[in-house]
């Protein structure tokens, strides 16, 4: 596994300049064995197809770039090769549709390599799309994330693969992640950080590659997870450099203009509603009315050199009213930029804890202003954008543009007469009596229905009645009277060695399986590449 950290650096030192936003290609395993799939098969579903309807939405550069899947019961299967996420909904759904289908009930005696064989085998195929695809070019994507979403304890797994991996060729390999999936969290807190075992000391090297996690069988627990894939994961360089006033600090990180610099990562909040077809009235997009992401965001994603935001003061946290806030809120963290070495890291954070700490206890907020990256000789300086820092009670600090004097708008506003009308107060404060009372407002208990809407978009009228066609003449399998013949891409990849098990009934003709396993089916319209094993 130590093969699989040198692979990590040499991904990261070649990608520094792709896109903020660019997500490695991401391997998803699926390691679930009978009775379990039974519990976890609906909710699965219904995370990956709510999931992948925003990814595959999502306007502007695309933020996943390859995924595929394969599942592991009796042996390791294929389920869909490398595909581009973005506009290929339509088969990720029939993926997922094929995962609905899958035998839920029953037993099997699943064998230990098999996991292993699912790394190797879609490793194997990451390398022969890679060999496809390159054209001269560099391709913005060098190394693979592998995700394991396991039944089993997710330790004995961690185990299994360090021992099986250990002298194998890990060079692309990114990240290698364990996801066990529990009914009881709480009974697996020990289960949140890698593995370190004091008795074996391959292990316990080996286990400080790998990271095992662990997320509840429910819906919303697995979209939280799968949108992580979204959020901008690069440690290439840091996103933000916050300037403060150099007599607030120690000489210690200061800048050559003799300021303190906290070098910051930036994360969203959330997703623009902007980004996504349909959504609101379809006109009005009151975040951004370019309808992307805001300023901030965009110039820290675009630019190869550092984005700085320049403290010019400090605010009463009384002292903002709301209505001059606009676009999207961002999150500041301290920087995990891996080119940093671990001294500037820690006093980093150390410092970055220190202001929230001080914000906090002095109730106050930052004024903060944008600064140009450096500007030509004939090049005028742009419209600057001001910005207010918000602390938190943890290790972040939001960032919000504030409007300035050349944006106001007159608006006379009548102060609040202090006794309304007793008749009036008494209707208002019964209307407020039935109302459910809330302490805190919880998003994720509060729904729109974009998922659906999002999903409709990619079915066209003429499709569905294609579909309805289809669906009154089903092609029948040439093995079996009665049997719906699945259409599922296979991999090109020479097949690893499996032990089939017994009463395997196989999915697709041995003709057509031969014929099928020679192309790459890439992205809609389909795409054939011959294969090299």
């Amino acid at each position: 596994m130590a093969a699989a950290h040198q692979g990590r650096a040499i991904g990261k030192r070649s990608s520094i300049a792709v896109q903020m936003n660019q997500q490695p290609p991401r391997l998803l395993i699926l390691h679930i064995a009978l009775p379990s799939w039974a519990g976890i098969c609906s909710n699965l579903c219904e995370a990956l197809q709510n999931f992948f309807s925003l990814a595959c939405s999502l306007m502007g550069p695309s933020r996943m770039s390859l995924f595929s899947l394969y599942m592991v019961q009796n042996q390791h299967e294929c389920i869909l090769p490398f595909v581009q996420v973005k506009g290929n909904f339509v088969r990720l759904q029939a993926c997922i549709s094929e995962l609905r289908t899958l035998p839920r009930e029953g037993c099997f005696h699943p064998q230990s390599i098999s996991v292993q064989l699912a790394v190797e085998d879609g490793l194997q195929q990451f390398k022969q799309y890679s060999r496809h695809m390159a054209t001269g070019a560099a391709l913005p994507y060098t190394s693979l994330e592998i995700i394991i979403l396991t039944s089993q304890p997710g330790k004995e797994v961690v185990k299994q693969l360090e021992k099986g991996l250990k002298d194998k060729d890990l060079l692309r390999v990114r990240r290698l992640q364990v996801v066990e999936v529990t009914e009881d969290v709480l009974e697996h807190t020990d289960s949140s950080s890698p593995i370190d075992d004091p008795g074996n000391d391959e292990i316990s090297v080996l286990g400080t590659d790998i990271d095992l996690q662990t997320i509840d069988n429910d819906v919303v627990s697995m979209e939280i997870f799968f949108k992580a894939w979204l959020h901008n994961s690069g440690t290439d360089q840091e996103h933000i450099h916050l300037l403060l006033p150099s007599q607030c600090f120690s000489n210690i990180s200061r800048g050559k203009d003799n300021s303190m610099c906290l070098k910051c990562d930036l994360q969203e909040r959330f997703l623009s509603p902007s980004l996504f077809p349909g959504t609101a009235d379809g006109s009005s997009r009151m975040d951004d009315p370019k309808g992307d992401v805001s300023t901030l965001y965009q110039m820290a994603s675009q630019s190869s050199s550092h984005y700085k935001l320049r403290v010019i003061k400090a605010l009463k946290s009384s002292g903002l009213c709301e209505s001059l806030t606009y676009g999207l809120p961002f999150i500041l963290r301290p920087t995990s930029c891996w080119q940093l070495d671990w001294d500037e890291l820690e006093i980093n954070q150390q410092h970055f804890h220190a202001l929230c700490h001080s914000l906090l206890r002095r109730e106050w907020l930052l004024l903060a202003k944008g600064e140009p990256k450096g500007l030509g000789h004939r090049q005028r300086a742009p419209a600057s954008t001001f910005y207010v820092i918000v602390p938190s009670r943890s290790l972040t600090l939001l960032v919000k543009a504030v409007a300035t004097r050349e944006l106001m708008l007159p608006s006379p506003f009548p102060l609040l007469p202090e006794d309304p009308p007793r008749d009036s107060l008494k209707i208002m404060e019964s209307v407020m009596d039935s109302l459910e009372l809330e302490p805190t407002y919880n998003p994720l208990q509060v729904w729109s229905h974009l998922y659906s809407h999002l999903s409709r978009t990619f079915v066209k009228p003429q499709e569905r009645l294609c579909n309805a066609g289809e669906g009154r003449g089903p092609r029948k399998h040439p093995n079996k009277a009665g049997q719906l013949q699945t259409n599922r891409v296979r991999a090109t990849v020479v097949p690893l060695p499996v032990t089939p098990a017994p009463g395997r009934v196989p999915k697709m003709p041995e003709a057509s399986r031969t014929s099928s396993e020679d192309f790459f089916l890439l992205s809609e319209p389909e795409e054939e590449y011959p294969s090299q094993p």
